[in-house]
């Protein structure tokens, strides 16, 4: 009987994760290091909630339009992710794949926080995850 794909077969466990207290500009160098759009907010140990890139764009645009970019680095360096990060809908390491892309698909998000019965953060899968699998299945077909 063939290996049935979970979620723990796919996601990355190497995470870059904030806490309530880290900043709008935390979050963002973060993202920028780590070349990550979805930031898991733990405290600890456990998820709280998720900033995400489109965050970040939002709070920019949005909240401080009429503020200059040095004025915007400023009121990001003192506005706690607290203020922006919202709930996560997330997934157990033993969520099967096909359930997790439809999670996924059906709400339009990005990723999906992974995290264990105790709600301990153990991982994250994004769609970038789903495409490489995507790609490693059109090669095997293909072989």
């Amino acid at each position: 009987m063939p290996h049935r794909l979970t979620v723990a077969d796919l996601m990355s466990s190497d995470l870059v994760t904030l806490t309530e207290d880290d900043t709008l500009a935390d979050a963002r160098r973060c993202m920028e290091r780590g070349r990550v759009r979805h930031l898991p907010v733990v405290r600890e140990g456990k998820l709280v909630g998720l900033v995400t890139h489109r965050d970040l764009l939002a709070a920019s645009f949005s909240v401080f339009a009429e503020v200059s970019s040095r004025e915007e680095r400023e009121l990001f360096a003192n506005i706690p992710v607290r203020e922006l990060m919202h709930d996560a809908v997330s997934a157990s390491p033993s969520t099967s794949v096909r359930e997790a892309a439809k999670i996924l698909l059906q709400n339009k998000f990005g990723c999906l926080p992974v995290v264990d019965p105790e709600g301990r953060l153990v991982g994250i899968v994004t769609e970038a995850d789903f495409l490489r699998l995507a790609v490693r299945m059109l090669e095997a077909i293909q072989a």
